[in-house]
């Protein structure tokens, strides 16, 4: 069985099919996923979609690039977080894609979520866009090794996985990984632990080959999983075994 550990089961996209996007995900052999928030506005709706389907869970955060939307404290995201469907906090991290200029106001958001982690003892799901080196040198500032967590969507280099790694975290491919351009995250994902490895599709986003530019959905993730065990020359089960394994003991 395979596990999606990110996916945006809220988006408009998937949450006007939801029926049939979970008959799907489950037809495609997918028996957990995890639908991660982007603003606290959007949480009730992340939560609802958890709480009424037993094989969903669900994340409290604020995406780094949603500059507009409320902005996250501490002890709101801890408090937040202790429902049981909650398993992590994000996503969150930086994204300096199209951003310009001062980039405080999304570290600070980013030390915010760290620091909320650490106090509840969930797990952190990272977002990184053109950002790497100062992802890396807040999580280091901020012990985030502390909470542990997942680098989700990664696109970087084996140097920042590695970062990444000796902080407890995973390293989760998307869809990115089947693109035929995409030398260097596959050559990462040769080299990465299994031990570390997850699997995601940010559904609706980043379908993979050979649905590129459709619609996303959870029951595509075996797709990563069978790029996966293409490069590393082993079983897509042993891939989908291992994913699975290290999404129940990372969100518990």
């Amino acid at each position: 069985m395979l596990a999606d550990s990110h996916c945006h089961l809220n988006f408009p996209e998937l949450c006007s099919e939801l029926d049939q996007v979970l008959a799907h995900m489950r037809e495609n052999g997918v028996a957990r996923a995890l639908c991660v928030c982007v603003s606290l506005e959007e949480f009730p709706q992340v939560l609802e979609i958890a709480d009424s389907h037993d094989e969903i869970y669900a994340s409290v955060g604020v995406h780094p690039d949603y500059q507009d939307a409320a902005e996250p404290s501490v002890e709101g995201l801890v408090e937040l977080a202790r429902h049981r469907k909650v398993v992590a906090i994000g996503e969150t991290g930086l994204d300096y894609y199209r951003v310009e200029g001062d980039h405080s106001r999304q570290q600070a958001r980013f030390r915010t979520h760290i620091r909320a982690a650490k106090a509840c003892a969930k797990p952190l799901i990272v977002h990184t866009r053109s950002a790497a080196r100062d992802t890396i040198r807040i999580m280091e500032e901020e012990n985030s090794a502390q909470a542990g967590g997942v680098m989700h969507c990664f696109t970087e280099t084996l140097e920042v996985a590695e970062a990444a790694m000796a902080m407890n975290f995973y390293i989760s491919f998307s869809g990115i990984v089947t693109f035929k351009n995409a030398h260097e995250i596959k050559e990462v994902a040769r080299k990465i632990p299994l031990e570390r490895m997850m699997i995601e599709t940010d559904s609706p986003y980043l379908a993979p080959v050979p649905y590129r530019g459709k619609t996303n959905r959870p029951g595509y993730v075996k797709h990563v999983a069978e790029e996966l065990a293409r490069l590393r020359g082993v079983s897509v089960e042993e891939i989908a075994s291992a994913t699975t394994r290290n999404f129940i003991k990372l969100f518990n």
